[in-house]
């Protein structure tokens, strides 16, 4: 089975429907289910002294990976050959993506922004970003939602395809489950410090080559590759996170913005140097051409999704 062809008709699928309404309503989603797991095995496990932590953190991150390979381990071994494989794998894989809803999330921002409606518009943001949008103006939800735009394409929709393509359908579930425990458990608080290490470090090392590799076709399919890979090349290296500078830094030069910078968590200012610092800041009507960026990237990823299946 042609696993590029199960993922490209699975991008298909989420970008023609997204995960309907009714269906989350009747069942949920799969990577619902696999939170509450992590909120089980965590309320039970994250206790005791530092390096107790650590250990049951891990023991965490197996146990869950576990539990989402084997199921869909056994769903690929049942597949049958041909296009009926390839359409019910496709529809295994389907909710582990997020084409349309990563475009719906941030068009729900670029409307009000654009509108003058910034109280909308700090809503729509506080979906998507964890700091304090009342402390937003005009110009900084139009970064923090561009911000989360470039990341989130990495990690919601770029490495999901990545490891698909690697490994089949428990690439892609045991990516999602590492990547939804790293939202869960991998900060830096007290709770979590100890616990979510070994998630976090292991979120890092699967997002290695994908986030990269989103950097790269946001500046293909930017038309003016060259600014935008000189960007990623000057200042990716300066994000606080050792990937998502890469597809940040790609769109800000794709644009001709800076993004990054300093920021407000709660009441903690984090003072972070900028990414393309020498240009200007967005403005809300940068937002239409950060998801028209990300819309060509979408057909470009089909297309090379499209010519490996091909070839």
């Amino acid at each position: 089975m042609s696993f590029a062809g199960l993922m490209f008709l699975a991008m298909a699928l989420d970008a023609a429907m997204g995960w309907p309404d009714r269906l989350y309503r009747r069942i949920g989603h799969p990577v619902v289910w696999i939170g509450t797991l992590i909120s089980a095995l965590e309320a039970r496990l994250n206790a005791g002294a530092p390096g107790r932590r650590r250990a049951t953190g891990a023991l965490t991150v197996a146990l869950v990976c576990a539990a989402v390979a084997m199921p869909a381990s056994l769903v690929q071994a049942a597949l049958p050959g041909g296009w009926p494989g390839l359409l019910v794998g496709a529809l295994a894989a389907w909710p582990f993506l997020a084409v349309r809803s990563m475009d719906q999330h941030v068009a729900a921002v670029a409307r009000p922004l654009v509108a003058g409606d910034l109280a909308g518009a700090r809503r729509a943001v506080a979906m998507i970003v964890g700091r304090d949008p009342a402390r937003l103006d005009t110009r900084g939800v139009a970064r923090a939602a561009l911000e989360s735009l470039a990341e989130n394409t990495s990690d919601g929709i770029v490495a999901p395809l990545f490891w698909g393509v690697v490994a089949g359908l428990p690439g892609l579930a045991v990516y999602k489950a590492i990547n939804t425990m790293d939202s869960m458990i991998g900060h830096r608080s007290e709770r979590y410090e100890d616990f979510g290490k070994a998630a976090a470090r292991l979120d890092d090392l699967v997002n290695l080559l994908p986030a990269r590799l989103t950097g790269l076709l946001f500046a293909l399919a930017s038309g003016r590759p060259g600014r935008a890979v000189a960007t990623m090349r000057r200042d990716a290296r300066q994000h606080r996170s050792p990937n998502a500078g890469w597809p940040e830094a790609a769109m800000a030069g794709a644009l001709h913005l800076r993004l990054s910078g300093p920021r407000i968590y709660g009441d903690t200012i984090a003072d972070e140097p900028y990414v393309n610092a020498g240009a200007p800041d967005p403005e809300p009507e940068d937002m239409r051409r950060g998801l028209a960026l990300y819309r060509r990237t979408m057909v470009l990823s089909a297309g090379l999704l499209l010519l490996v299946w091909v070839l």
